[in-house]
């Protein structure tokens, strides 16, 4: 193995194309496609599918790539300190559910790290879609909860699908409102005081379980419902509609949340967020720093990081 091989390898991963990566790197197309064989035939590995439309990286490809990265990251690092005029795209990736915080850190990590030249992604999706994410090696890290209800389930899809969940932060149980909604005149709120207005949540697609709500007490009848795809969204019915849903009690003022409270629920489920990762997979430097970013916004919203 080479380094310039997985340099190749990543090039071909971005296009989606041989011919148009040979473009990109300079060098003729049979010289690549050599390059690929030779290191599929060294790993015993099918790196890619190949068709008369394009190239797609396989499920052991995008592991294999994910590890590769990890080592050009590294061979950026050296080259950075040691030679000026290097440097390569950086490349990292992060799902999560809809949390205010892990958008603080991902917009630090860009601008901390990103340079002239980056492809980041930040997938805010639904739960069973952060674990999908996460196997297939689409990202890095995953940003999830679990509770007394949810934890049996999810801690067995995480064993096998092959992950590991790290625990971040416990909090406690905060209703969102707008800051208009009437509930605001009380400092804590029960779920009695909460029936008469809409309950909002986010969608969990078609294989929906109350398992891989991103809302606790997701099991509870509510006679108005409004299930929403976005944070934006969610947001503005909560305006809108006087509706609220239950969560971690995070708002950020940075992301233009001022027009949302969180006010304490007066019930006993804490929720532990935490983050996945591929087990037995080294993370990448990125990673590491966009964690060590997460646990700065965590304390700065006054929790205390366990891990």
């Amino acid at each position: 193995m080479r380094i310039q091989q997985l340099e190749y390898l990543e090039a071909i991963a971005a296009t989606g194309s041989i011919n148009e990566a040979a473009k990109r790197l300079f060098i003729s197309q049979p010289s690549l496609s050599q390059a690929m064989k030779e290191l599929e035939k060294e790993y015993q590995l099918q790196l890619f599918y190949r068709s008369k439309v394009g190239i797609t990286l396989t499920d052991s490809g995008r592991e294999f790539l994910n590890y590769a990265r990890g080592v050009l990251d590294q061979v950026d690092l050296l080259d950075g300190h040691f030679r000026r005029g290097t440097g390569r795209k950086q490349h990292f990736s992060v799902s999560a559910q809809h949390y205010a915080f892990v958008v603080n850190a991902f917009v630090e990590l860009v601008k901390e790290i990103g340079g002239a030249a980056y492809d980041f992604t930040l997938r805010e999706t639904q739960t069973r879609a952060v674990l999908a994410d996460i196997q297939t090696s689409q990202s890095e890290l995953g940003i999830v909860y679990l509770n007394g209800f949810n934890a049996p389930v999810m801690r067995r899809l995480i064993a096998e699908k092959g992950l590991t969940f790290t625990p971040l932060f416990v909090a406690q149980p905060h209703v969102f409102v707008g800051r208009d909604n009437p509930l605001t005149a009380k400092s804590q709120l029960t779920l009695a005081d909460l029936a008469p207005y809409p309950y909002l949540s986010y969608e969990q697609g078609d294989a929906s379980s109350f398992y891989f709500a991103e809302e606790i007490q997701s099991t509870l009848a509510h006679a108005t419902h409004v299930r929403v795809s976005d944070r934006a969204t969610i947001f503005n019915l909560m305006v809108g509609l006087n509706g609220y849903t239950i969560s971690s009690g995070i708002i950020s003022s940075d992301l233009n949340d001022e027009k949302i409270v969180a006010i304490p629920l007066a019930i006993d489920d804490p929720i532990t967020l935490g983050y996945l990762r591929r087990k037995q997979l080294a993370l990448s430097p990125t990673a590491t720093r966009y964690l060590a970013l997460l646990k700065r916004y965590i304390r700065h919203y006054g929790f205390t990081i366990l891990d």
